[in-house]
């Protein structure tokens, strides 16, 4: 196949006014820093994105290039199907629960990230050990998304997969930097809009290809692969329910989420901007879902791709690149590929913002220089931009390897981080010895469950454990059962302690945490002059 000239010429532009838009985000979020502070200006925009730019921001954040992928294969994938795509009902749960129960705690505090009421609540020592999941789970993410853009460029244009990766990240990195959340904010308007007109436009052409069935036939008939609305047998309605639960509620404990919802100029518009992202995610899951039926649908013997098929050739992860290319005509796939593009690089930005803004504020400014100017911090966040994103970019060339590690720190996250931020936001007597070991007991737990896709074996096998291809896999729903286990901890072992320490049946020089040290409101006055005493000691 010859160099895809058009094609190459169509994302060359497409970068060009991605750039430019991110450029003049620079500059206007330059004039805002005028009258506010430059920190709250690049991470939380000044306090005062409106509704229509939200909407389109958070939305495009979490449709990024492994959701339109990724959605497209489960339902090419014969053991799988449209029963068991998770990602449109789960992210539109995530926006749901996020706007009812936490946009409103979050906002009255005025924080400016998600880790300020960890550290609140748990210090600052153990706020910087509960950065490590998140943290990695965005730099696996940058490097996830880099990795699907790379594999489809290669297919649709003929080029080398690092060509696009390289200059994705070169220009994520520069405008992000350069403006913070403006930057990222109004670019995501421009990739969304063009992500919803190029994927709707690719449709109709794969649906009437004449190689391709109808889908509402194959739908249910095996014509040419299982039916491709799937089935969920009653041995993995377990499963279904724990996947199900892990993208409705481990979606809310990220940084990217809290940004759009801190960055709002009221807590009206924030829960609405929320509702309305749940319900246009949803939406925005359905070209790739037509997409991967086709691709069941068709007789690929008929087009110039051959045989055998993409899943006997292991190629279901660009099953949509594949239906682009040899389902629709040239123009209409650089179309496609522009989407894809722009579902990349509007989640590769959030990512790259929200781990760089989380170590520049909470880590460097609270923790190692406390008297650090706005101007230091800003810079600290943009070297760190730099730093993560070469990272980033290195890993993308792990290709599916990333993906995997990407997906097991989104369950620590699901299994350690949420547990954390429900307590501090909602059980704000729990404390740093909780938290501390809701810690190690949700990470020992998920660790000790394996992980089919790196190949650890579990340690612990829970009821309903199958050996599969020669690996374990857990039909327990073992990832919320982890998840439940670490919020109780967090929440015994807080009152244990307190009980234990303001009973004095351990002296409070154990306190190693200065837990109870520090709060010595509830006292007597004798008890007091005693705490202080010890203090002086």
């Amino acid at each position: 196949m010859a160099l895809n000239v058009p094609g190459l010429i169509a994302v060359i532009i497409f970068y060009a006014l991605t750039l430019v838009t991110g450029l003049w985000a620079a500059w206007k979020a330059k004039k805002s820093e005028k009258n506010k502070k430059q920190t709250e200006v690049a991470i939380v925009g000044g306090r005062n994105l409106n509704i229509f730019v939200g909407l389109f921001t958070t939305t495009a954040t979490w449709v990024g290039g492994a959701y339109i992928n990724g959605t497209a294969e489960i339902v090419y994938l014969p053991s799988r199907g449209l029963a068991w795509v998770h990602a449109p009902l789960g992210f539109a749960a995530t926006f749901f629960i996020g706007a009812f129960f936490f946009v409103k705690p979050m906002r009255s505090k005025k924080y400016v990230t998600m880790m300020d009421p960890l550290q609140e609540t748990f210090g600052n020592t153990m706020g910087s050990i509960l950065f490590l999941p998140p943290l990695l789970g965005d730099v696996f993410w940058f490097a996830s998304i880099l990795a699907s853009l790379g594999a489809t460029v290669s297919v649709i244009l003929d080029v080398k997969g690092y060509i696009p990766i390289i200059i994705s990240a070169c220009t994520v990195i520069l405008y992000t930097l350069l403006g913070g959340l403006y930057s990222v904010a109004y670019t995501d308007v421009i990739q969304l809009l063009f992500m919803m007109i190029s994927l709707w436009i690719c449709v109709p052409f794969a649906l009437l290809n004449s190689a391709s069935e109808n889908i509402a036939y194959t739908a249910v008939n095996e014509l040419y692969q299982a039916p491709w609305v799937g089935k969920i047998h009653p041995g993995d309605i377990a499963r279904w329910l724990d996947d199900l639960a892990y993208l409705s509620l481990g979606g809310i404990a990220w940084q990217t989420y809290f940004q759009r919802v801190l960055a709002a100029s009221s807590s009206k518009q924030a829960m609405v901007t929320s509702y309305l992202s749940g319900v246009l995610c949803a939406i925005m899951g359905v070209p790739s879902i037509l997409i991967g039926a086709v691709a069941v649908s068709t007789d690929w013997n008929q087009t110039s791709y051959g045989l055998p098929t993409p899943f006997e050739r292991r190629e279901s992860n660009m099953i949509l690149p594949l239906v682009l290319q040899y389902l629709c005509p040239t123009y209409v796939s650089v179309a496609g590929l522009g989407a894809i593009a722009a579902a990349v690089m509007s989640s590769a930005d959030s990512s790259l913002l929200s781990a760089s803004s989380m170590f520049a504020y909470n880590i460097y400014k609270k923790m190692l220089r406390k008297k650090a100017s706005e101007r230091e911090v800003l810079w600290v966040m943009r070297i760190s931009m730099v730093i993560l994103g070469s990272a980033g970019t290195g890993l993308a060339f792990l290709s599916n390897s990333v993906y995997d590690l990407w997906f097991l720190s989104g369950e620590l996250v699901y299994s350690i981080l949420f547990p954390q931020l429900c307590c501090a936001l909602f059980v704000p007597s729990t404390n740093t010895y909780g938290s501390a070991a809701g810690f190690l007991v949700g990470f020992v737990l998920r660790l000790l469950g394996g992980e089919r896709a790196l190949k650890i074996p579990p340690m612990i096998y829970y009821p309903g454990c199958t050996l599969v291809d020669g690996n374990y896999v857990q039909l327990f729903p073992f990832k919320t059962f982890t998840m439940t286990v670490s919020l109780s901890t967090i929440i015994v072992i807080s009152y244990l302690a307190q009980f234990l320490f303001m009973k004095k049946i351990l002296p409070i020089q154990w306190d190693v945490c200065h837990v109870f040290r520090k709060d010595s409101s509830h006292l007597q006055p004798q008890e007091m002059e005693e705490q202080i005493s010890l203090q002086k000691n």
